[in-house]
Order: C-alpha cells, then sequence, then structure tokens
C-alpha cells in the first residue's frame, strides 16, 4: 500500500451541521427526522442552526435514524492520530 497521506482540512463542521449534511444526504426532511425519532422539528432546527445543543443521548437517537455512529455527531472535528488511520 502507497505511503497514506491524510485529507487537508478544510472546514469547521459542528454537529448541527453535521446532523443537516447527513440528513440532506439521505434526501430527509426535519419533519421526517422528527417523525423516526420522536425528537420536535423545531428541536431539530434549532440543533441544526447552532441554538440548542445535541447532547449525548439526542445524538444516540439521531445517529440511529441517520444510521451512522453516534461519534459522528457528538465530535465531528475528531482527529485521528495517523498511526491509527487506516
Amino acid at each position: 500500500m502507497k505511503e497514506f497521506r491524510p485529507a487537508k482540512k478544510r472546514a469547521e463542521v459542528s454537529a448541527g451541521e453535521t446532523v443537516r449534511i447527513l440528513r440532506d444526504l439521505q434526501e430527509m426532511s426535519q419533519t421526517q427526522l422528527s417523525g423516526l425519532t420522536g425528537i420536535p422539528q423545531t428541536a431539530i432546527s434549532a440543533i441544526e442552526n447552532g441554538r440548542a445543543n445535541l447532547g449525548v443521548e439526542r445524538a444516540k437517537i439521531l445517529a440511529r435514524a441517520l444510521r451512522c455512529h453516534p461519534a459522528v455527531l457528538v465530535f465531528p472535528g475528531w482527529q485521528v492520530p495517523l498511526a491509527r488511520a487506516a
């Protein structure tokens, strides 16, 4: 395998922006996500727009609906040390 070279970091992404990106990629509306999770649409909007904190419990619920690991939502800017990278 050739030498691993990490991608350059291009933008900071918040937890709320990560929720929005994953929701948009799955072509899901806030209302649909609300129906899957039981989290009010207004709360999802507040999370996505940075007016409310995501929190670990909400992250678990949203991650299940968005089919990702909760850590993707809770730690969007996490850097993996090169020694542990693929």
